[in-house]
């Protein structure tokens, strides 16, 4: 067993689609944008890779926080205990880095179960809602770097910001948008605007929705409905961050 950076990106991708089922265009866009060999985990065995994780710099405070996403395992080698190898290997390379913490989004209530049990806790939870098409709001296009500035006024003590990779990959998942009294990161999918956050006067969806020229949206909000984010501290102290809606889900 080998556990270290890759040094070729088509395994991953195969591995990817076989365990997520993503898209070409979707996979085209992650390895163009969001994908380096420095922020990558493999396990090579039997000479194939068998289980990889990726991680996008982020921060919260002072912290130095890696967002963990898409560790997947080969079917066929699953059962072996390889996730679990491979997150503690991944967690003591972060801390020799200077990484202060480790922030995944479990995709299911079993994967909580998982991680928990790896020594993950459920630090953020977020408010998920849909809305039909109806009246109009004021809405402007906007530039990334001033979408990170205008959340700020909106967000709770010790919210994750995006590190500079993960906003690159965001910005090519997602378009940024403000208003006179809310911003959101949104995109769309047929006849629906999908807001992988929106941060504000939360009355404003359904206006956003019909500005957009959509017929409904489904919006992910600051709230406490839903268990969504989970934390692993690589330092003694444990000080949790509060927020944090990236999932790219």
């Amino acid at each position: 067993m080998i556990i270290d950076k890759p040094a070729n990106a088509e395994p991953l991708r195969q591995l990817w689609k076989e365990a997520f089922g993503d898209t070409d265009a979707f996979l085209d866009s992650f390895f163009s944008f969001g994908f380096s060999p420095e922020r990558c985990r493999q396990i090579t065995l039997d000479g194939k890779v068998v289980s990889a994780l990726y991680w996008f710099d982020c921060s919260f405070e002072d912290k130095k926080v890696a967002y963990l996403y898409a560790v997947a395992t080969n079917k066929a080698y699953q059962g072996q205990g390889l996730c679990r190898i491979l997150m503690e290997d991944t967690h003591r390379h972060l801390q020799s880095l200077g990484y202060d913490g480790v922030l995944l989004v479990p995709g299911n209530e079993g994967l909580f179960k998982l991680y928990h049990k790896l020594g993950y806790r459920t630090c953020s939870s977020v408010k998920e809602f849909t809305c039909k098409a109806a009246g109009t709001v004021p809405i402007r296009f906007i530039a990334a770097e001033e979408y990170l500035s205008i959340r700020q006024k909106y967000l709770p003590v010790g919210s994750i910001a995006p590190g500079d990779n993960m906003l690159r990959f965001l910005t090519e998942q997602y378009f940024c948008y403000a208003g006179d009294n809310f911003a959101l990161c949104a995109t769309a999918s047929g006849s629906t605007l999908i807001a992988t956050e929106f941060l504000g006067d939360v009355s404003a969806a359904s206006g956003i929705v019909s500005v957009m020229g959509k017929k409904e949206g489904r919006f992910r909000t600051i709230g406490t409905e839903k268990p969504f984010g989970m934390y692993y501290p690589l330092t003694y102290h444990f000080e949790k961050p509060t927020y944090f809606p990236f999932a790219f889900d």
